[in-house]
């Protein structure tokens, strides 16, 4: 508003000059983003290549303790939240879908709906953000301090790499406690489904069990089990990647933890639909 030039501006041409200012906007924000993918692809891409040298070349040693102690950090510290968040989802569904389904005579079938929902879409799902919040904002906020601290620049002037001793191990760590949390969201969910169901709504527990069995298939559980791994690897490419990039001191480290529960979040929503969008085209809903 004080620059010069504005004022000498003619008023006619002023939305031309608006219009200019959010086009340029536009596309810093476009670059922006394709810069932002691409390196965090490229963190995946040496994250994989290194995790390969580990385990088949000799001269590379794969760093299972690092690896042991980031799962007992990442997973085993996550399972008494995913645990009573995966309760309530159970709780939740059969509460809600039980009267509909009595409207209809069908209320046994509140254990299809529960199961196919929990196995497919809602035990990967709220897995995911839960450990977003627990693990991904705590791996970028680490490695952020490293980064501010100078602790990054000491390992490559050891010829240390840090994507070898510091990503890796969080990375897949990341993948596989996500993978065994999914699994136990998805059991916690059904039993809660199933005490609902039994105990409040009066179905049998024989109909209740085979209701569950016949829904689900080995397709149910794998798909499950693949979005697991794959929401995972976002969650620990994002949070290293933002955690890498810190700069600015204590701010810069609040703001990437943010970013990266944000980004997080929005990647595995977005992952998410286009799972379900193949995996209806191929017909394995």
């Amino acid at each position: 508003m004080n620059d010069p030039m504005s004022r000498n501006t003619p008023a006619w041409t002023r939305p031309i000059h608006s219009t200019g200012a959010a086009f340029w906007f536009g596309c810093d924000a476009a670059f922006g983003l394709v810069a932002y993918v691409g390196g965090t692809t490229r963190l995946l891409g040496l994250t994989a290549r290194w995790i390969v040298r580990g385990l088949f070349v000799r001269k590379v040693r794969f760093g299972w303790p690092a690896l042991y102690a980031q799962m007992v950090r990442v997973g085993v510290g996550s399972i008494g939240v995913i645990v009573l968040v995966s309760t309530c989802i159970g709780l939740i569904l059969a509460l809600q879908m039980a009267p509909p389904l009595q409207d209809f005579g069908q209320t046994e079938k509140v254990a299809n709906i529960i199961a196919i929902a929990v196995f497919r879409e809602l035990g990967p799902l709220i897995s995911a953000i839960v450990l977003t919040g627990f693990a991904g904002a705590s791996i970028a906020a680490e490695i952020g301090t490293m980064a501010v601290n100078e602790e990054i620049e000491a390992l490559e002037a050891h010829a240390l790499n840090p994507v070898r001793f510091l990503v890796v191990p969080r990375l897949l760590a990341t993948v596989l406690s996500l993978i065994v949390l999914a699994v136990i969201g998805d059991c916690v969910a059904v039993i809660a489904g199933y005490s609902i169901g039994v105990l409040k709504l009066g179905i049998p527990s024989g109909i209740y069990i085979t209701n569950t069995i016949e829904q689900l298939d080995v397709a149910d559980f794998l798909t499950g089990l693949f979005k697991a791994g794959v929401f995972g690897g976002l969650i620990g490419a994002i949070a290293c990647h933002n955690g890498l990039a810190v700069t600015g001191g204590a701010a810069g480290v609040g703001k990437s933890t943010t970013t990266t529960v944000v980004h997080s979040i929005v990647a595995i929503i977005f992952t998410d639909l286009l799972f379900t969008a193949v995996f209806y085209t191929l017909g394995w809903n």
